[in-house]
């Protein structure tokens, strides 16, 4: 697991063009040093320099990079693990390839050789990586198909294509411009995150995941080499899928054991996590390393379900309990995430893996087995409001839709109305969202309504919903959310928040073979009538403690609602109605104090919406007002005197 970063000029680096180049290169490299710890690499090379920073997992003393092929005119920076990368050293030796190295890095820089852009569909792990061809002064850029790892790009005026791990790195290069995108705001309070291939920045973009770049004679093209296959299998009966879908779990567990530095689990206490440590018990000779987290507030703790479980399996537990007291982490963590980020999770995800790390250098976690299996509660919400889209849509668009937007703010069932009055993948859209169309009414000043335009964040998701193909409204949400929501919120909060602290993450749900497979099973198996999430959690019987497997639905959620009337009131009122937020000309400030004002005197909660508001203004002192610190903020210490 590493961090890479680079770029390709117009023409050759030589004389002072290459110690400029290398220079830069440093920068970008260094402003990183948290995703490789244990050491830098760079080259300047032609048209291209490239760069990483190496978190040491296999092949500690021979995985050095840059590196190159069986000669020096392709080169590799790679981040990421490749769980195949032995079966596929033996088939390139077959064909003539000589290795140098036990590293996996090297199994993709002779793939490439081998089969140029088709080498992605020979990986099996997670992966962003850089590949400079000098004979064809090509460069092909990659990312895994579940978007585990990230890779952020950009084609500058000048035309030099930078790209990089975390999109700090491409603000370090000189021709890199910072101007903020609206319509990546816009989409950013509407859903807590800015999807791809959107970023921040109206020049940058993110490669989606299961895609490919190719830079070359000044062009970039990016093209899909694979995507989530949504093709059930009607004919096959429940329990015909059960012993497949029960070895395809224990395989991708299995094959992601392969380590030399220690490895643990995440454990909530959920079924996923819960799942995948009992099958790393089965497979492992000694007690697995298992790390919880928990809160003084009942509500939210889970403590108790991963202590069933860590007594189930006889791990090697530790836990740790958050206070507010974590808040005083916020200006890290923005400064981790690069853009706005509004998922409040991401706060005991930080502590969790900056306290394993003091155990362990890899963990395994149970991210991906409700996009794949239905184990949201919204899909059951969806469920149960499908109804109303039987309504004539004179009576939805007519009655319904102009009554929700009369209806006073905080009057009883505005939302409600509203919502149930739309098309069925706006509803869900609209349901997941932080500010609704509704309420963006009252919350954007008239300016940044003028700059929008005709912006509709919803309108990717509902092109995306609908390229699910099999006809099954659930099969629609789950597409969706694996497209969105997993990439843009879930898994881009696991590699910040482990990355930060150099832990390396493996989510063995997301194992491609597991999601085609998973693919083929029809969607009235995954949720059955209400019930989330229902073939997964037969497959773990016997396996999953049943106090676990019969309990609630509880998201890893954190009480920031509480957080934000006690530890952040004064901060979070304070930032909001200062002059430089008042300035950005986003939000109306009337519509800002009415929300503080009904949140601390407890009539609505309103933590997601002022947390996202408080982050996107922290985001631009520390993006915009200023260039990113080529160092991370310090936190205070007794933010991090947890326990």
């Amino acid at each position: 697991m590493c961090g890479i970063a680079g770029f390709v000029g117009r023409s050759e680096f030589a004389g002072e063009a290459a110690a400029a180049a290398g220079a830069v290169l440093e920068s970008m490299c260094r402003i990183i040093a948290h995703r490789g710890p244990d050491e830098q690499g760079a080259t300047v090379r032609g048209a291209a320099a490239l760069g990483m920073r190496r978190l040491s997992i296999i092949d500690l003393a021979g995985g050095q990079q840059p590196m190159s092929g069986c000669d020096t005119s392709v080169t590799i920076v790679f981040n990421g693990e490749i769980y195949n990368y032995r079966e596929l050293r033996r088939d390139l030796e077959a064909r003539g390839h000589r290795f140098h190295t036990n590293s996996d890095t090297e199994a993709i820089v002779h793939a490439y050789e081998e089969h140029g852009a088709r080498c992605v569909e020979h990986l099996r792990g997670m992966f962003g990586f850089a590949v400079w061809d000098e004979r064809r002064r090509r460069l092909f850029v990659a990312r895994d198909r579940a978007g585990k790892k990230p890779l952020y790009y950009t084609l500058t005026p000048e035309g030099t294509l930078v790209f990089g791990s975390e999109l700090k790195s491409l603000l370090l290069h000189p021709e890199v411009r910072r101007e903020v995108s609206p319509e990546a705001v816009d989409s950013y309070l509407s859903f807590g995150y800015v999807p791809d291939p959107l970023s921040i920045f109206r020049s940058v973009h993110k490669l989606p995941p299961g895609c490919h770049l190719t830079f070359e004679g000044g062009r970039v093209e990016v093209e899909e080499y694979w995507d989530f296959p949504f093709k059930p299998e009607e004919v096959r009966a429940e329990d015909d899928w059960l012993e497949e879908l029960r070895a395809l779990l224990d395989e991708s567990v299995r094959v992601r054991l392969v380590a030399d530095v220690p490895l643990g689990a995440f454990l909530s206490g959920g079924v996923d996590s819960s799942a995948v440590v009992g099958l790393m018990a089965r497979a492992s000779e000694r007690p697995v390393k298992t790390f919880s987290i928990g809160f003084r507030e009942d509500s939210y703790d889970e403590l108790k379900y991963a202590r069933v479980a860590a007594e189930r399996f006889k791990t090697e537990h530790h836990e740790f309990i958050v206070t507010p007291d974590v808040c005083a982490l916020v200006d890290e963590l923005v400064w981790h995430f690069d853009e706005p980020f509004a998922d409040s999770s991401a706060l005991p995800t930080y502590m969790v893996s900056k306290l394993a790390r003091d155990y362990v250098k890899v963990v395994l976690s149970g991210d991906g087995g409700d996009e794949l299996f239905a184990g949201y509660t919204r899909y059951a919400v969806d469920r149960r409001r499908g109804g109303f889209a039987r309504l004539p849509r004179v009576v939805r668009e007519g009655l319904m839709q102009p009554l929700g937007r009369r209806l006073p703010h905080g009057a009883r069932g505005r939302n409600f109305i509203h919502n149930v009055a739309l098309d069925p993948v706006d509803r869900y859209v609209e349901e997941v969202s932080v500010f609704t169309r509704l309420n963006k009414a009252s919350l954007y000043t008239e300016e940044f309504r003028r700059r929008l335009g005709a912006s509709d964040p919803a309108a990717s998701f509902r092109a995306t919903a609908g390229r699910a193909g099999t006809g099954d409204p659930l099969d629609a949400l789950l597409y969706l959310d694996a497209k969105t929501y997993l990439p843009g919120d879930i898994l881009t909060k696991v590699d910040r928040m482990t990355m930060a602290v150099g832990l390396e993450a493996r989510a063995p749900l997301l194992d491609h073979k597991l999601i085609e497979f998973v693919g083929r099973i029809p969607a009235r198996f995954k949720m059955k009538g209400l019930e989330t999430k229902h073939l997964f959690k037969r497959a773990v019987e016997g396996l999953v403690p049943d106090e676990i497997l019969r309990r609630p639905k509880q998201g890893f959620g954190v009480p920031i609602q509480h957080w934000i009337n006690s530890e952040l009131r004064g901060r979070t009122r304070e930032t909001l109605l200062d002059a430089r937020a008042t300035a950005r000309g986003y939000t109306d400030t009337g519509y800002v104090r009415l929300l503080l004002d009904e949140h601390e005197r407890g009539r609505r909660d309103h933590a997601a919406e002022l947390w996202s508001l408080f982050v996107l203004e922290l985001w631009h002192r520390n993006f915009v007002d200023q260039a990113p610190r080529p160092e991370r903020p310090e936190p205070a210490a007794h933010a991090l005197a947890v326990a």
